[in-house]
């Protein structure tokens, strides 16, 4: 190979093959273009116009610090429908109730989140804010055992259901462990409740008194006299 001297400046230069020449040089790298399907993906956001049709579903709320109940309903818009894009979003949120007192803060609150889901991006930071209000009168228990601090984080609940069901959220549920542990002591607090003392069973009345005598809780009041149901002493004699 001979050696090539170069006298002037180099300013640019280009790699060819196999006598390629300058039109290799010359010919410019594909630029990588999006797709017409990708470009035309609707995203949620503010401005999106509010179809004829959305899919909804209501939820019954029924506590026992309210004599009615109230419906909630949420609609859901769906998104680049019948593509691999498609996806359900929350749209707008109804609450309906004959009780005239809670009108005003339940016009503000449906009209706020009805807001936040038309605005796009993540919606899921309500439920923890709804969840997290604390009525200053006092909870409530539901059936089944679940304290509700008030109204409004029931409310949450619902929020975070619905956005389980379409896919926004993931259900919080225990792992294998952490189910494992809850089965074996939900075994042990049975099979320990199963067990019964000889002296167990009460066949007293409930709210009998401690008998200073035969230390039984069988005392009830007679005729004015705090008798023992099981030995018979009284202090009256």
């Amino acid at each position: 190979m001979s050696r090539i001297e170069v006298e002037d400046k180099i300013v640019e230069y280009s790699v060819t093959q196999d006598g390629a020449g300058a039109d290799l040089a010359s010919t410019p790298l594909p630029v990588p273009e999006q797709s017409t399907e990708e470009a035309k993906v609707i995203q949620m956001h503010e401005k999106l116009e509010r179809p004829e049709v959305l899919i909804g579903s209501t939820y019954k709320v029924k506590t026992p610090v309210t004599e009615h109940a109230m419906y909630v309903t949420i609609n859901d818009i769906v998104l680049n429908e019948g593509t691999e894009y498609e996806k359900r979003r929350p749209f707008e949120i109804f609450i309906n109730s004959k009780n005239l007192d809670h009108y005003q803060w339940i016009v503000a609150l449906t009209r706020i989140m009805s807001a936040v889901f038309r605005k796009g991006g993540d919606v899921t930071f309500l439920v923890e804010e709804l969840k997290e209000v604390f009525d200053p009168r006092g909870g409530y228990w539901q059936p089944g055992g679940r304290y509700m601090p008030s109204i409004i984080a029931e409310l949450g609940y619902i929020a975070e259901r619905h956005l389980i069901e379409i896919g926004l959220l993931k259900p919080s549920e225990p792992n294998e462990e952490q189910q494992k542990i809850i089965e074996e002591k939900r075994a042990e607090f049975e099979a320990r409740d199963s067990q019964k003392d000889a002296f167990a069973e009460n066949k007293f009345p409930e709210g009998a008194q401690l008998c200073g005598k035969c230390n039984t809780a069988a005392s009830v009041m007679l005729d004015g006299c705090l008798t023992c149901l099981n030995c018979g002493y009284s202090k009256c004699g």
